[in-house]
């Protein structure tokens, strides 16, 4: 299974006993729709190895316990510590209205309110404190915040994003 495949469960923190159960840190809104997984790819140098699941629940808010089949002893949950957590994309519950995963909206085109098309979202960039669409516009590249303020609506069917930016925003990338 390819990662780009797949999308990010999340991380292995610690064991939780001395059997190789381990806690999974879970980089999720609604934890509880994991709760019964059979089944997670484990990213282990750079492949994603399939581990099956005798046992999995809820621990806490947002810690998954899990008791994998090949992990029965500390030291078989020492070599898989820290490791990350994938799902394959088929897995991720469907989004409707505005909301949308980053995967999806590569290809459509932002619409402003007043500048009209600004361009084609040719990524999401996530690594800062706030996400922004990575926006291509000919031979410039724009950055617009994705914030529930910019966006006004998602359609999906004609593949599309109708924002607001702020004022002057898109004049620093296409008027300069």
């Amino acid at each position: 299974m390819l990662k780009s495949a797949c999308f990010y469960l999340g991380k292995i923190v610690s064991k939780y006993s001395f059997k190789g159960e381990v806690l999974v840190k879970l980089d999720t809104d609604d934890p509880e729709i994991y709760q019964n997984l059979e089944s997670v790819f484990v990213s282990l140098g750079n492949n994603l190895v399939p581990f099956f699941i005798d046992r999995c629940r809820l621990h806490k808010s947002d810690l998954l316990r899990i008791d994998f089949e090949e992990v029965k002893t500390e030291s078989d949950a020492d070599r898989i510590m820290g490791s990350l957590l994938y799902l394959p994309l088929t897995m991720l519950p469907k989004l409707t209205g505005d909301k949308f995963y980053f995967h999806e909206i590569i290809g459509f085109t932002l619409m402003d309110a007043v500048h009209g098309d600004i361009g084609i979202v040719q990524s999401v960039n996530d690594t800062t404190p706030q996400a922004l669409f990575e926006v291509q516009k000919g031979d410039t590249q724009l950055l617009i915040p994705i914030t529930d303020e910019i966006i006004t609506k998602v359609d999906r069917e004609d593949k599309t994003i109708a924002v607001t930016t702020p004022e002057g925003l898109v004049d620093l990338y296409l008027n300069s």
